[in-house]
């Protein structure tokens, strides 16, 4: 939700979402910045967000925003700060330095204000590494098709090859680094059963969810995140039946005329901690 418009922020904070970011960064004219903040910091501190975390989008740390950006919100004590443009470890110290000092300033929690890194450029890509392995305090690794495909003088097409190696990359490197996987906008708000096939797509890679630019979009992301009943039955019925193999000294059997080994299993009880966090009965 862009930072300056307290009507979206308000609508944001009733939908029941996982998160809303409040930004800084691109959905604000640079003539609006400081209103922004202001908005921003007001929301934080008047708004009932219910159970949904509280972010806020700094502008990037390569520039001068981001430093007055912190310094006139954290003191509202959002959830956490998304960091746009990442492409060295460096920058998510920084901002992590500048968090810990207002942590320690008001008594707060150290480490309780998490980051979550956007990587959209091409540097960023190459650095997946280092930027993952930055900081304790985060969170989570973005994923920014639109960015980097400028950046790299791609041109977008529906199927996403000219940025698929990059969306598997930071998949790769936030899974081990701990970390969760956040996959790009789907900017077109009037196709949702292709945000629905691509989304679908982006859990099947391992992503742990999506952004979402309207609310329109919600429904479609939180369906494909979801497993379904039957996703839950079949995964319960293959741990189920790896627990009586183990109990009987048996390691790799079969089930239903297909091989189930550790991966399967690891598969199974990630489907299962998905249904958990979505808040379904198992």
């Amino acid at each position: 939700m862009p930072g300056d418009d307290r009507r979206k922020i308000e609508k944001g904070a009733a939908l029941g979402v996982d998160s809303v970011i409040m930004d800084l960064e691109d959905g604000v004219a640079l003539s609006r910045k400081s209103d922004a903040r202001a908005v921003t910091a007001a929301a934080l501190r008047e708004l009932s967000f219910g159970r949904t975390e509280k972010l806020v989008r700094v502008n990037a740390i390569s520039g001068p925003l981001w430093a007055d950006d912190v310094a006139q919100t954290v003191e509202a004590q959002p959830d956490g700060y998304v960091v746009p443009k990442v492409e060295a470890a460096d920058e998510i110290q920084r901002i992590s330095a500048a968090i810990a000092e207002a942590e320690s300033r008001n008594g707060w929690q150290p480490g309780g204000i998490c980051l979550l890194a956007i990587i959209e450029t091409a540097r960023g890509v190459v650095n997946l590494r280092d930027i993952a392995e930055s900081d304790s305090r985060l969170g989570a690794l973005i994923f920014g098709a639109e960015d980097l495909a400028g950046d790299i003088g791609a041109t977008r097409s529906a199927d996403g090859w000219e940025v698929f190696y990059a969306r598997s990359a930071v998949v790769i490197h936030a899974k081990a680094a701990g970390l969760q996987a956040i996959d790009t906008p789907y900017i077109d708000l009037n196709d949702l059963d292709g945000l629905a096939a691509d989304t679908h797509r982006a859990a099947a890679m391992g992503y742990s969810g999506r952004l979402a630019i309207h609310p329109r979009q919600v429904g479609p992301i939180q369906q494909a995140f979801t497993p379904s009943a039957d996703d839950i039955a079949r995964a319960k019925r293959l741990l189920d039946a790896h627990a009586a193999h183990q109990a009987a000294g048996t390691g790799v059997f079969d089930l239903d005329g297909k091989m189930v080994d550790m991966p399967m299993v690891r598969a199974a009880e990630s489907v299962l901690a998905r249904a958990r966090a979505a808040g379904l009965e198992i």
